[in-house]
């Protein structure tokens, strides 16, 4: 009988703790997550301004590749600053349900 009321009170103690650690672990993912596609889209960024400049004084012949690096990094750029800002916003999400 005693080991039926510690069984149930160790399933309702799971049941309580066990989700109000991992809400708030979710969140913290999200944050280090989003953090971490930011600084990377800050550097691609600086790569993006960088082959901006080179297309810029680029001849006629070089200028195709160059626009062609250009707007790969501008995409990732975009692409990993989009994922970096829904992170921290999905966190913000979890953090107030």
């Amino acid at each position: 009988m005693a080991k039926r009321v510690t069984a149930q009170h160790g399933y309702q103690f799971v049941k309580h703790v066990v989700p109000a650690i991992l809400k708030p672990l979710r969140s913290l993912w999200n944050e280090v997550i989003g953090f971490l596609f930011l600084c990377l889209a800050t550097a691609f960024g600086f790569y993006t301004a960088r082959y901006a400049r080179q297309y810029a004084h680029a001849t006629p012949a070089e200028a195709p590749g160059e626009l062609l690096r250009l707007s790969m990094a501008g995409f990732c750029t975009l692409v990993l600053a989009w994922y970096g800002i829904s992170s921290f916003l999905k966190a913000r999400k979890i953090s107030r349900s």
